[in-house]
């Protein structure tokens, strides 16, 4: 179980890079989220957990996300000085796929298409 300390760091990072997203990269055919960050007890490591919509930029996003990775570690490091600065790994948030699904069986089903599709079978 994580510590106080440990959600207090995840929260923060979270913010930071949610906010350095949003200043540095200029994506406007997709939409990056900051889903949830998960840093190690010894603050060598974060996972940071991406949604990316749509689903065809994902892997566009993540190609730019692990180029820009070493920025954003120093960019965090220098808003909110801590050490050591965990270094950021970049992971798939796999719900966000299956929310994406699910709406697009919802806009078949408000359209119709759902009885001649035999696409919800693949769920």
């Amino acid at each position: 179980m994580a510590t106080k300390r440990i959600l207090q760091v995840n929260e923060l990072i979270k913010r930071e890079l949610g906010q350095l997203l949003w200043e540095k990269i200029d994506l406007p055919e997709a939409l990056i989220t900051v889903t949830r960050v998960e840093t190690t007890e010894n603050l060598r490591l974060a996972k940071i957990y991406i949604s990316v919509l749509p689903e065809v930029q994902k892997k566009k996003t993540y190609r730019i996300l692990h180029k820009l990775a070493a920025g954003f570690q120093w960019e965090i490091n220098k808003r909110l000085r801590m050490r050591p600065v965990p270094r950021l790994r970049f992971m798939e948030e796999k719900e966000a796929a299956e929310a994406e699904r699910v709406e697009e069986l919802l806009t078949e089903i408000e359209k119709g298409d759902i009885a001649k599709s035999s696409k919800i079978n693949k769920l």
